[in-house]
């Protein structure tokens, strides 16, 4: 299968520079995978699975923010928040859902409150993504 470079940049540092087969990525409109050679695309993220495929066993992160942006010279990722799943702590997780329930009460218009109710059910996806994820993985 062909290979592309793939970045995926947090604000803190570079998180994965390489080689890769496939991207798959949770983007705001649904998850897309990029593969080599990939027509001009870019896509904000929600909060969600970011799987590195290549040499190996898949790589998985959770990605919250930022955008992807895809051309047949690859593909660039740049997120506010990449942590491995390995390392991506329950409780991490559970705080940003109570983060986010509180900013949907603390809204002053509806069109805040349904943005933020958005990003509240994206947090609460992945949590649940998340905990599939590693059920599958034991």
């Amino acid at each position: 299968m062909a290979t592309f470079p793939f970045e995926l940049v947090s604000p803190e540092r570079l998180v994965y520079s390489g080689q890769v087969t496939e991207v798959v990525v949770p983007g705001s409109e649904g998850e897309f995978g990029i593969l080599a050679g990939h027509a001009p695309f870019v896509s904000t993220l929600k909060p969600g699975i970011l799987t590195i495929k290549g040499d190996g066993a898949p790589r998985k992160l959770f990605v919250r923010g930022g955008f992807a942006e895809a051309n047949p010279q690859g593909l660039t990722v740049l997120a506010e928040t990449a942590v491995p799943l390995a390392e991506m702590r329950a409780d991490n997780l559970q705080q940003m859902i109570r983060d986010a329930q509180e900013d949907v009460e603390d809204a002053r218009d509806e069109v805040t409150k349904a943005r933020r109710l958005v990003v509240l059910e994206q947090l609460k996806s992945a949590a649940a993504a998340i905990e599939s994820d590693a059920r599958a993985s034991h």
